[in-house]
């Protein structure tokens, strides 16, 4: 048997590596913070999705309309609309910045199906 010291040596960076793949999964990251509103498919025709005005993401011309950073900043910071009320949740509490850049390729790639 190895002694601990040894064992810890071998079993963390595979714990770093399994760590920092995890955080990077925009369909874990898509099932546990969008579909609700957004659906499976993106075309927010959800109960959800509908009561909030969530936008239909596989609309390509409606993509178009607006840059990657502002699909960065709408998912961090959320979205409110003109009177001020919430109409989507910020997740900067719980997504990292890279989580959030791999969620907008996500978003974008729904586009192209």
């Amino acid at each position: 048997m190895l002694p601990a010291s040894k064992l810890l040596c071998l079993l963390l960076p595979v714990a770093v590596l399994t760590s920092a793949a995890a955080e990077l999964s925009p369909g874990k990251n898509w099932e546990k913070h969008c579909l609700g509103c957004h659906g499976k498919d993106g075309k927010s025709q959800t109960r959800l999705g509908k009561k909030s005005g969530a936008k239909d993401l596989t609309d390509a011309a409606g993509q178009a309309k607006i840059t990657d950073a502002e699909v960065f900043k709408t998912i961090k910071e959320g979205r409110k609309n003109a009177k001020g009320e919430e109409k989507m949740e910020a997740f900067a509490g719980q997504m990292s910045d890279a989580e959030i850049s791999a969620l907008v390729a996500y978003v974008r790639g729904l586009a192209k199906k």
